[in-house]
């Protein structure tokens, strides 16, 4: 747990960033801080349930937002770690480590030098990531990291409310920043489970493997056959 005195500097900077940003949603006040203060090129928070149930909260800016969904496409990477593991995944150099996560690395192949993931949790119980990306191979300092661990705390808070009877549950104001964000991936999941007659889990596989092997994100396969320009025959057997 970071010292009081960090986590209150912290919270500071964020509390003042708020005042200022143009955009709605907290967690992107986090985000922000998190790139500007660790020195990372990008951050983003997301909150999981597993492997394939993810919604996006909150993006640094567009290159976090395709990295995470290349993420989300493989189906594996540093932040699917960090969340099943429950401690923080360092990867000083990707293109060193890609062997853990081959789908992940390579179709980031080239634009990503290093990242760190780190577990939100609200209690015991895990509640998403929180991404640091460089273009840069390296490992973060000491402060660095310590900073990135208090700020990981921060944005578990910003996932969380209370509701007064004891249960903690995504804050609206948490999701502002991209609600939904997959939610067509889930439709479109919905969509060939029925046409094809399969269950639901071997659907989101077919429309994986689909997205991988045609080096296309997820999201984008999944919204191609919401408007019927991809069909079920392209992901039969």
């Amino acid at each position: 747990m970071a010292d009081s005195r960090r986590q209150a500097r912290l919270w500071r900077l964020v509390a003042d960033r708020a005042d200022q940003r143009t955009f709605t949603g907290w967690a992107g006040v986090v985000c922000q801080v998190v790139a500007e203060q660790v020195g990372v090129d990008a951050t983003s928070i997301a909150v999981r349930s597993s492997t394939h149930t993810e919604e996006l909260v909150a993006v640094s800016g567009p290159w976090a937002g395709q990295l995470e969904e290349l993420q989300y496409t493989a189906g594996e990477g540093p932040g699917v770690d960090a969340y099943q593991s429950g401690v923080p995944v360092l990867v000083p150099d990707l293109a060193a480590a890609g062997h853990r996560w081959p789908g992940f690395a390579e179709l980031t192949a080239g634009r990503v030098g290093a990242v760190f993931a780190f577990p939100l949790r609200e209690g015991a119980a895990p509640l998403g990531t929180l991404e640091l990306y460089r273009r840069r191979r390296g490992p973060l300092s000491l402060d660095q990291l310590a900073d990135a661990a208090a700020l990981a705390d921060l944005a578990a808070t910003a996932l969380v409310v209370d509701t007064g009877d004891g249960v903690a549950e995504s804050a609206p104001w948490a999701r502002a920043d991209a609600p939904g964000h997959y939610d067509d991936v889930n439709v479109a999941t919905g969509m060939l489970a029925a046409e094809l007659d399969i269950d639901v889990e071997d659907a989101f596989l077919r429309l994986r493997a689909h997205a991988f092997s045609h080096d296309q994100p997820l999201l984008e396969v999944a919204r191609a056959v919401l408007g019927r320009r991809l069909g079920a025959e392209a992901f039969r057997d």
